[in-house]
């Protein structure tokens, strides 16, 4: 029988397995949201190697950053160093499914917070995270809702793509308290490993807590 790694073990060998995962871009939604808003204090789970992070702190945003690979968040500090953003973006290497935080942020970000093929507690994670905004704060939830155009249908057969109608259950908001801004689904051009033009499917929960 073969091992399982923990979530820990495998993002650790995907992020130490190779230079670079991701490209360091904001992630679009992200960036149409924060864009506007006025800085604050910001926290996103799931940083990566952050991008998101680095972006919003560019932006004046006092930016923090969780991710489970000490790999990830060693390189997300270089990055801010070498930007000259090691005052204003913070990084913690933590366990989402543990990790917990006293303080309280103006916006709340997890972005593709998705772990396949080993599981993470996505939904209790999701839920804890609304404890963390601010009154007057969002929380901003993107997922992968779908494969993209060009994946072969059976090498995703076992991957769950959650529906924002999903996400937005997970989040177990209290109507009194928030006020939910976008539960969609939208669709933005990409490229194919071979060069290809194709589609995802980003699935988007907004929402704001009012009290």
């Amino acid at each position: 029988m073969t091992d399982v790694p923990s979530p820990a073990e495998f993002w650790e060998a995907r992020y130490a397995d190779t230079e670079r995962v991701w490209s360091g871009r904001v992630n679009r939604v992200v960036a149409d949201v924060a864009g506007p808003l006025a800085p604050g204090r910001s926290l996103d789970l799931g940083c990566g190697e952050g991008g998101d992070v680095l972006w919003l702190a560019a932006r004046g945003w006092e930016a923090t950053g969780v991710d489970l690979s000490p790999t990830a968040v060693s390189r997300a500090r270089a990055a801010a160093d070498a930007a000259g953003l090691g005052e204003s973006a913070r990084f913690e290497s933590a366990d989402l499914a543990a990790w917990e935080d006293e303080d309280r942020y103006d916006l709340v970000t997890a972005s593709f917070l998705q772990s396949w093929p080993v599981e993470i507690p996505r939904e209790d994670i999701l839920r804890r995270a609304t404890g963390l905004v601010a009154p007057g704060g969002l929380i901003l939830v993107v997922a992968h809702a779908g494969p993209p155009s060009w994946a072969d249908p059976e090498s995703v057969r076992s991957h769950p793509f959650p529906a924002p109608a999903e996400d937005l259950r997970a989040l177990s908001l209290d109507r009194s308290s928030w006020q939910v801004l976008a539960c969609e689904t939208r669709e933005r051009a990409a490229t194919a490993p071979d060069g290809a033009s194709g589609t995802l499917a980003d699935g988007v929960v907004l929402a704001r807590r009012v009290r």
